[in-house]
Protein backbone atom coordinates (compact mmCIF):
# COMPACT_ATOMS: atom_id res chain seq x y z
CA UNK A 1 0.00 0.00 0.00
CA UNK A 2 2.68 2.16 0.50
CA UNK A 3 4.12 1.51 -2.72
CA UNK A 4 1.26 2.60 -4.19
CA UNK A 5 0.96 5.89 -2.19
CA UNK A 6 4.50 7.09 -3.47
CA UNK A 7 3.98 6.04 -6.98
CA UNK A 8 0.58 8.38 -6.37
CA UNK A 9 2.83 11.15 -4.80
CA UNK A 10 5.40 11.05 -7.39
CA UNK A 11 2.61 11.23 -10.23
CA UNK A 12 1.22 13.89 -8.60
CA UNK A 13 4.25 15.69 -8.54
CA UNK A 14 5.23 15.66 -11.60
CA UNK A 15 1.66 17.02 -12.79
CA UNK A 16 2.61 19.97 -10.52
CA UNK A 17 6.15 20.77 -12.52
CA UNK A 18 4.20 19.98 -15.65
CA UNK A 19 1.88 22.75 -15.15
CA UNK A 20 4.89 25.06 -13.91
CA UNK A 21 6.45 24.38 -16.70
CA UNK A 22 3.64 24.81 -19.50
CA UNK A 23 3.38 28.22 -17.68
CA UNK A 24 7.05 28.94 -17.83
CA UNK A 25 7.08 27.97 -21.98
CA UNK A 26 3.98 30.67 -22.55
CA UNK A 27 6.49 32.86 -21.53
CA UNK A 28 9.65 31.79 -23.57
CA UNK A 29 9.96 32.63 -27.08
CA UNK A 30 11.92 31.23 -30.11
CA UNK A 31 12.57 33.07 -33.48
CA UNK A 32 12.46 31.69 -36.78
CA UNK A 33 13.32 33.73 -40.42
CA UNK A 34 13.17 32.82 -43.85
CA UNK A 35 14.51 34.45 -47.23
CA UNK A 36 18.11 35.42 -45.44
CA UNK A 37 15.95 37.28 -42.70
CA UNK A 38 13.49 39.02 -45.13
CA UNK A 39 10.86 37.61 -42.66
CA UNK A 40 11.21 36.95 -39.49
CA UNK A 41 8.21 34.88 -37.09
CA UNK A 42 8.36 34.70 -33.17
CA UNK A 43 6.22 31.63 -31.67
CA UNK A 44 6.37 31.22 -27.83
CA UNK A 45 6.18 27.71 -26.09
CA UNK A 46 2.44 27.46 -26.21
CA UNK A 47 2.95 27.28 -30.19
CA UNK A 48 1.54 30.66 -30.74
CA UNK A 49 2.60 33.34 -32.99
CA UNK A 50 3.64 36.37 -31.05
CA UNK A 51 4.87 38.99 -34.16
CA UNK A 52 5.76 38.67 -37.64
CA UNK A 53 8.18 41.33 -38.88
CA UNK A 54 8.49 41.69 -43.09
CA UNK A 55 11.54 43.97 -44.75
CA UNK A 56 10.32 46.55 -46.67
CA UNK A 57 11.75 45.13 -49.37
CA UNK A 58 9.88 41.96 -49.58
CA UNK A 59 6.35 44.08 -49.83
CA UNK A 60 6.01 44.38 -53.25
CA UNK A 61 2.58 43.74 -55.82
CA UNK A 62 4.75 41.72 -57.76
CA UNK A 63 6.03 39.71 -54.98
CA UNK A 64 2.68 38.48 -53.42
CA UNK A 65 3.56 34.62 -53.41
CA UNK A 66 7.39 35.25 -52.80
CA UNK A 67 5.98 37.07 -49.68
CA UNK A 68 3.68 34.42 -48.83
CA UNK A 69 6.33 31.26 -49.15
CA UNK A 70 8.93 33.30 -47.04
CA UNK A 71 6.02 33.73 -44.18
CA UNK A 72 4.74 30.20 -44.42
CA UNK A 73 8.21 29.07 -44.24
CA UNK A 74 9.21 31.43 -41.19
CA UNK A 75 6.18 30.19 -39.45
CA UNK A 76 6.93 26.70 -39.60
CA UNK A 77 10.39 26.97 -38.50
CA UNK A 78 9.52 28.88 -35.71
CA UNK A 79 6.69 26.16 -34.66
CA UNK A 80 9.30 23.42 -35.04
CA UNK A 81 11.46 24.77 -32.94
CA UNK A 82 9.07 26.07 -30.19
CA UNK A 83 8.19 22.18 -30.01
CA UNK A 84 11.47 20.99 -30.05
CA UNK A 85 11.96 23.28 -26.59
CA UNK A 86 9.06 22.53 -25.38
CA UNK A 87 10.32 18.33 -26.04
CA UNK A 88 13.59 18.90 -24.46
CA UNK A 89 12.23 20.89 -21.24
CA UNK A 90 9.62 17.69 -20.87
CA UNK A 91 12.62 15.45 -20.89
CA UNK A 92 14.03 17.11 -18.49
CA UNK A 93 10.94 16.30 -16.05
CA UNK A 94 10.03 12.92 -17.39
CA UNK A 95 13.33 11.80 -17.24
CA UNK A 96 13.23 11.10 -21.19
CA UNK A 97 9.78 9.24 -21.14
CA UNK A 98 7.47 9.90 -23.97
CA UNK A 99 4.08 10.27 -22.16
CA UNK A 100 1.79 11.10 -24.80
CA UNK A 101 -0.87 13.68 -23.98
CA UNK A 102 0.56 15.99 -22.19
CA UNK A 103 0.97 18.64 -24.20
Amino acid sequence: MKDMQGIIRQAQQMQERLARLQEELAGRTVEASSGGGMVTVVVNGRQEVVSVRIEKEVVSPEEVELLQDLVTGAVNEAISRSRKMMADEMAKITGGLNLPGLF
